[in-house]
């Protein structure tokens, strides 16, 4: 079951609301997991995202080639992480041939920070001249 909070109110009502669920199911000798996150991103945020990377992919070179809108993506999230000062693993490749980035999925993005993302990527966008 999922519940949106919203506020304080709110919440305590949803609790309230929950708890003899949870009780029953506990006193029937069913273990739970109980987890409370924030939101992550909205559809609408995802759609700007994945268009501002694609614009990008189709308009600029990196590296003296253009570049489809993954690699893009991973090379946007890996250069967003690094300044908000979390971390980038770049791997040996399973191949042995090189390295990979593996940065932090946007799907695991809370709404704040998939906004913050889009605002980097427009202000990048914006520095090199699109």
């Amino acid at each position: 079951m999922i519940v949106q909070l919203w506020n304080p109110q709110q919440a305590h009502q949803a609790m309230a609301d929950l708890w003899p669920k949870i009780k029953a199911s506990l006193m029937a000798g069913h273990r739970l997991v109980l987890e409370c996150k924030q939101e992550t991103r909205t559809n609408a945020e995802n759609r700007l995202l994945h268009v501002l990377i694609s614009e990008i992919s189709e308009k600029i070179e990196w590296a003296g080639k253009k570049h489809d809108p993954e690699t893009w993506k991973r090379l946007l999230v890996a250069a967003w992480s690094r300044e908000q000062g979390l971390s980038v693993e770049i791997l040996p490749a399973l191949d042995g041939k090189g390295v990979d980035i593996v940065p932090i999925r946007t799907s695991k993005l809370t709404k704040s920070e998939c906004a913050d993302l889009i605002t980097y990527i427009q202000a990048w966008a914006a520095s090199h001249d699109m």
